[in-house]
C-alpha cells in the first residue's frame, strides 16, 4: 500500500523511500562521521566548516589535564578542568581514544545553570558505556573513528563546568612506573543540542498538510490497519501483530541529518530486542525529551564517533516514543546498542537512569507496545525464546548461538548494569503486556 511506503518505512530522506522493502543483510557505510576533536577546544561556540556548515547545535571539545600526581608511580591519577567561559550546553561525557581501553575510575561533573548563575552538586557520571557500540569486526567498529566514550549525562542548561576524573586505586597501582593510571587522550564534551524543530512544522503536520517527508510523527494504528501494511510488507498477513503505535519521527524530535553518515546499513530480521537505559539521568521533564535525544546523537556521533545515534528507538517517562537509527522503522536498522548482538535485532533505550529509580509503567507499556508491533512484524512472539549468535563480548565468545528472551535487557548480552535493575525488573510484565497486544 502506497501509504504504508509513505509511513513506515522511512520518513527522514527520500532515499529512505526509495528502498526495496525486502533487503540484503547491509549496505557499505559512506561516509565517515567526523572526530569531535576537530572541533574546537576552546570555550566559544564551535566555527562552521565546510564539512559541517551552520549546524544547529554544537560541541565543546575539551582536553583534561593532571591535577595530582602519584608520587610512588609518578602517574597521573586524576584528571580534571574547570572552566567558566564555555558556550552554552545541556549534555555532557568524556571521551578518549582507544574505544577498547576501558576507564576505570570515577568521573563526576558539577555545571552552572544559566540564568541563575547557581551551581549544581557533584553528580557522577557513568563510565561503563563500553558495552554500546557497534560489534567487533564492523565496518562501524573499524572506521578509525570510534573513541572511548562515558554515557552521556543531561545536566540542563549550563554556561559553566567542572570536572574530575579519578582512577581507581587498584587500576594505578597496577600501570607501570611513569604510565598513565587512566585512559589516553581525556577530553570533557559539552554538547548543546541546538533548537526545537520549527513550529510551524508541526502545526502543518497536525492539520495534515504537510507531505510524508515532513510528518513529525506517525500516527497509531488500529490492529486492522497495521495488518493490511503487514500484507503490503511481506504479501502475506502476519497471524499475530501488535497495532503500530504513534512514532515521533527523526523530523519530529529535530535531528540534523548532515551529523550521520549517508546510507543505512541493515541485518535481515528482527529476533529480539534489547531493552537499554541511556543513564544520562532522570532530571529532564518530557518536553525536554527531544533535546535530550538530540544530545544524545550529536554525543554518538560527533563524540564517540558512530556512524548514527545508536538506538533503533527511544522512549520518555510519559511512554512517547521516538525513532532512532535512520532507515526506516520498519526495517531491520543495524544499530549500534548491545556489543555482540547488534545482528538480527533491535535496541529500545529508556531516557533515563534506572538503578535505583523506578521507570514510569507509561514507559514499560511503551516498550510492550513497540515490541508487539516490531516483532509482529517478523513473527515473533514477545514472551518466546530465540538464538542469536554472538559477535564478541564479555559474556560469549564470539560465534556462540546463545538463547535469549525475545524481549531481553542489555546485560543477558553483555556484562552491564544496563538497563539498571528496576528496568530489568519490569521486563517479565513488559514481556507479558507485549504479548496481549498481539493478540496471544
Amino acid at each position: 500500500m502506497r501509504g504504508f511506503l509513505a509511513s513506515s518505512i522511512g520518513v527522514t530522506c527520500a532515499a529512505a523511500l526509495a528502498l526495496p522493502l525486502t533487503l540484503p543483510a547491509a549496505a557499505a557505510p559512506t561516509e565517515a562521521p567526523a572526530r569531535a576533536a576537530a572541533q574546537p577546544t576552546s570555550g566559544a561556540r564551535s566555527a562552521p566548516t565546510a564539512a559541517e556548515p551552520d549546524l544547529p547545535g554544537s560541541t565543546q571539545s575539551l582536553p583534561l589535564t593532571p591535577t595530582t600526581r602519584d608520587r610512588a608511580l609518578g602517574a597521573a591519577p586524576e584528571q580534571g578542568l574547570t572552566r567558566d567561559d564555555v558556550h552554552r550546553f545541556s549534555l555532557v561525557g568524556v571521551t578518549w581514544t582507544d574505544p577498547d581501553t576501558t576507564l576505570r575510575g570515577r568521573v563526576q561533573v558539577r555545571t552552572r545553570a544559566t540564568g541563575t548563575g547557581e551551581w549544581s552538586g557533584w553528580q557522577d557520571v557513568d563510565t561503563h558505556n563500553e558495552d554500546h557500540g557497534a560489534d567487533p569486526g564492523t565496518a562501524e567498529r573499524d572506521s578509525g573513528h570510534v573513541h572511548g566514550s562515558t554515557a552521556p549525562l543531561w545536566v540542563g542548561d549550563s554556561d559553566a563546568v567542572d570536572v574530575r576524573v579519578r582512577a581507581d586505586r587498584g587500576a594505578t597501582r597496577a600501570v607501570e612506573p611513569q604510565a598513565s593510571a587512566l585512559p589516553a587522550g581525556l577530553h570533557l564534551e559539552l554538547v548543546d543540542p541546538g533548537a526545537e524543530p520549527p513550529p510551524a512544522v508541526v502545526r502543518a503536520t497536525a492539520r495534515r498538510a504537510a507531505m510524508p517527508l515532513a510528518a513529525t510523527e506517525l500516527p497509531a494504528l488500529s490492529r486492522a490497519a497495521t495488518e493490511r501494511e503487514a500484507v503490503a510488507m511481506y504479501g502475506r498477513s502476519q497471524p499475530y501483530i501488535g497495532p503500530r503505535p504513534r512514532i515521533i519521527t527523526r523530523r519530529g524530535w529535530g535531528a540534523d541529518e548532515k551529523l550521520r553518515e549517508k546510507g543505512f546499513v541493515y541485518t535481515k530480521k528482527v529476533k529480539a530486542v534489547f531493552v537499554h537505559h541511556t543513564a544520562s539521568g532522570n532530571n529532564y521533564s518530557c518536553s525536554q525529551a527531544s533535546s535530550v535525544i538530540r544530545g544524545i546523537y550529536r554525543y554518538h556521533v560527533k563524540s564517540s564517533g558512530w556512524r548514527d545515534i545508536g538506538y533503533n528507538f527511544l522512549v520518555d517517562k510519559c511512554g512517547n516514543i521516538y525513532e532512532g537509527r535512520a532507515g526506516g522503522v520498519a526495517k531491520p536498522v543495524l544499530g549500534a546498542h548491545t556489543l555482540g548482538f547488534n545482528t538480527n535485532s533491535m535496541g529500545i533505550a529508556v531516557l533515563g537512569t534506572f538503578g535505583s529509580a523506578k521507570p514510569s509503567s507509561a514507559a514499560v507499556t511503551a516498550i510492550a507496545r513497540l515490541s508487539a508491533w516490531k516483532l509482529g512484524l517478523y513473527g515473533v512472539n514477545p514472551r518466546g525464546k530465540t538464538y542469536l549468535k554472538s559477535g564478541g563480548g564479555n559474556l560469549y565468545r564470539k560465534g556462540k548461538n546463545v538463547r535469549l528472551n525475545a524481549i531481553s535487557g542489555h546485560r543477558d548480552g553483555f556484562a552491564t548494569e544496563c538497563p539498571g535493575r528496576q528496568l530489568y525488573g519490569k521486563l517479565g510484565s513488559a514481556r507479558s503486556t507485549s504479548a496481549r497486544f498481539q493478540g496471544r
